[in-house]
């Protein structure tokens, strides 16, 4: 059976959606109702040139050169100048799925019709999706204002057959790629150049896919969390349902249920039930609903921005035309939509987000280690303390991981350094916030495996107890992917080992 082709015509998109196309390479097509609109837009944008009206974008320059008229014979060069110009971004890369996001949610936006392009541009976006012709996007270079020009130049290029791209595991020329997928390259008419640049898709794209993996990651931080009470001989009561009723926030009610599914049948916990000392637990295993559960609630928050985001139209002008399709009476407005304020606010505060889950699970690690506080466990989780160091440099590279997430997390968006002569004159330094928060999500991954592997370590102790029925069920699958640390040995391969399989999906199982 196939996979399921995704329809676009400037619709929503959510986070699956993105990420189905993105990695798993779902075809995409242009849904029919959506091209009365952008014929009837693009109809507009030729009717303005035939007449010799002035409108921005269309036959003027561009930022402060916007009262720049031009002569309707320079129009085409005026929009492949434009695409070479900005094609300015430096460093790396970005990796194929983000590309690829790129290209779904550039055609998506145009086939809104509000972008005024020919029916060809959209089918061509298209076509080196489902070919999997991948333009080469230097990550860096955009201040989220007219929305990612240098990554979206980049991306325009392809289409008219310059630049580089990805083709069948190759780096190559645009012109040789499309030749060999037997796709034509585009000669760009009045505004096609400008409606191709515009737009917020790389920060958009790029944050989607990190925040994909911070929403498998809260929900794994819970399984490691659990791992690590049982471990501590910690108790549940703190998750009883009736104590986050009484503060109702939805991410925290949430959490407490999931840690509580999670904890069930425990012979640990009952072998301490009644003569435990203890009071009540650590902060860092006590106030887990709560720490999870914020943090739950800042990702749907950022989720709902991206979703939105996804299916808005963001280039300027902006074509309004008569929901029919009728021509007549069409308005061409320029506005902002292209700023990324949107974007970097909620991308800078789900880094925020995800650092304090690192912090809070720095903090269970170093419980399970340190012979002070760890409840009887070796200290170190050493079976040989002092001959052998056991995790304790484990834990020294978490909390690294998580130093460097907080430096992270400093916003980029509070940031603004006015461009293009000063008519851009704030930006929103969007696409910082969504590189930096793909990095911060790399950095929690590596510190839920270090807390999972240090945790299954700590339940191996408390054998022949048997840790609650889903927790002991991770205990093994944590083992299927690593041995037990019974003498010291290089650690490295073994927290990317497990931070691989997290990223992969193995333990999506334990996710409520």
């Amino acid at each position: 059976m196939g996979l399921v082709p995704i329809a676009l015509f400037g619709q929503a998109l959510t986070i699956e959606e993105i990420s189905a196309v993105a990695f798993q390479h779902h075809p995409v097509t242009i849904n029919e109702k959506a091209w009365p609109k952008i014929k009837a837009s693009r109809a507009v944008v030729e009717s303005v040139v035939s007449s010799g009206e002035t409108a921005y974008g269309i036959n003027t320059g561009f930022g402060k050169l916007a009262d720049v008229r031009i002569s309707n014979g320079d129009l085409r060069a005026l929009q492949h100048n434009l695409v070479r110009s900005h094609a300015c971004g430096l460093g790396e890369p970005l990796p194929e799925p983000e590309t690829r996001a790129m290209l779904l949610l550039r055609a998506n936006v145009l086939a809104k019709g509000h972008s005024g392009v020919r029916p060809v541009v959209l089918k061509m976006l298209v076509s080196l999706l489902n070919s999997g012709v991948h333009p080469v996007i230097p990550a860096r270079g955009s201040v989220g204002a007219s929305g990612d020009l240098a990554p979206l130049a980049h991306l325009a290029l392809a289409l008219i057959g310059e630049g580089e791209v990805m083709y069948r595991g190759r780096r190559v020329g645009a012109c040789c790629a499309l030749r060999e997928a037997g796709i034509e390259p585009l000669t760009l008419e009045a505004k096609e150049g400008l409606a191709l640049l515009n737009g917020t898709q790389a920060m958009a794209a790029t944050g989607a896919l990190a925040l994909e993996r911070a929403m498998r990651a809260v929900q794994l931080f819970d399984l490691a969390g659990a791992m690590s009470l049982e471990a501590l001989r910690g108790t549940p009561t703190a998750f009883d349902e009736r104590i986050h009723a009484a503060r109702p926030h939805r991410g925290q009610m949430a959490a407490a249920a999931h840690l509580r599914s999670l904890l069930e049948e425990s012979e640990i916990r009952e072998s301490h039930r009644h003569d435990d000392p203890r009071v009540q637990d650590a902060y860092c295993l006590r106030c887990m609903p709560q720490v999870h559960g914020a943090a739950r609630g800042a990702f749907a928050h950022v989720r709902e921005v991206i979703e939105t985001e996804a299916g808005s139209a963001t280039d300027n002008p902006l074509i309004f035309v008569d929901e029919s399709g009728i021509v007549s009476g069409g308005s061409i407005l320029s506005g902002g939509n292209f700023h990324g304020a949107p974007l970097a606010l909620a991308l800078d505060y789900a880094a925020i987000a995800l650092t304090d889950l690192m912090s809070i699970s720095e903090r269970r690690i170093d419980r399970l280690i340190n012979p002070d506080i760890n409840e009887g466990l070796p200290p170190f989780l050493s079976d040989t303390p002092g001959v052998s160091s056991g995790l304790m440099i484990a834990h020294v590279a978490a909390a690294a991981l998580l130093n460097e997430a907080k430096v992270l997390s400093h916003p980029a968006s509070v940031d603004s350094v006015p461009t293009s002569g000063g008519k851009e004159d704030h930006v929103s330094m969007g696409m910082t916030s969504a590189l930096k928060l793909r990095q911060v999500v790399e950095n929690a991954e590596n510190v839920l495996a270090i807390e999972m592997m240090s945790a299954a370590q700590g339940l191996d102790y408390r054998a022949p107890l048997k840790a609650a029925r889903e927790v002991e069920r991770a205990r093994v699958a944590v083992r299927d992917v690593l041995p037990r640390l019974v003498e010291d040995r290089v650690l490295s391969g073994d927290i990317e080992r497990l931070a691989g399989e997290i990223r992969q999906g193995a333990f999506d199982g334990w996710r409520n």
